[in-house]
């Protein structure tokens, strides 16, 4: 699992366009370096995902860097500023234990609720609830989404005052 956030935890991403390209972005360059994207929630000043491993271990910083790079130069250039520092660090946690993967679904499938940007996971537009609840068996949909998470240490203060539009 990896949480990153912005520097100074500023909303760069703010609006749907932004948090689309944001969104667009992280998938296209998980899928270059074979990070199999399994949860993924994007928000205004921070994002989170759950990924398989790749055939080539040891990818993940490359694959952050050129994400960030990308991103932050994108940034940059809508708001005029370039050469502005766009991200602060990233955590990652290496999940071996099944129910520490479930919990962590769970928490990034759930994560815009938990920021009180939706009632419903499904809802927002830049995670994977939506596509959870229409690919998964619902069994295992069941399962996830009522998975505890309120033991978990994920790195998530960061505030979210405002709900985007998301057309």
């Amino acid at each position: 699992m990896v949480t990153c956030g912005t520097y100074l935890k500023q909303h760069h991403f703010r609006g749907a366009a932004r948090l689309r390209a944001l969104c667009d972005a992280l998938q296209a360059t998980a899928m270059k370096y074979e990070w199999n994207l399994q949860a993924w929630a994007v928000f205004s000043n921070h994002y989170h995902f759950v990924a398989l491993s790749p055939p080539r271990p040891g990818t993940l910083p490359i694959f952050l860097n050129e994400l960030h790079s990308q991103t932050a130069t994108a940034a940059n250039g809508w708001d005029g500023t370039a050469g502005r520092q766009v991200w602060f660090q990233y955590w990652e946690t290496h999940l071996t234990y099944q129910k520490s993967y479930f919990a962590r679904l769970s928490y990034v499938h759930r994560n815009a609720v938990h920021h009180g940007l939706v009632r419903e996971p499904s809802l927002y537009p830049w995670c994977s609830a939506g596509w959870f609840q229409r690919q998964a068996t619902t069994s295992f949909y069941r399962t996830i989404m009522k998975f505890g998470t309120e033991r978990l240490s994920v790195p998530d203060d960061f505030a979210l005052d405002w709900a985007p539009d998301p057309s």
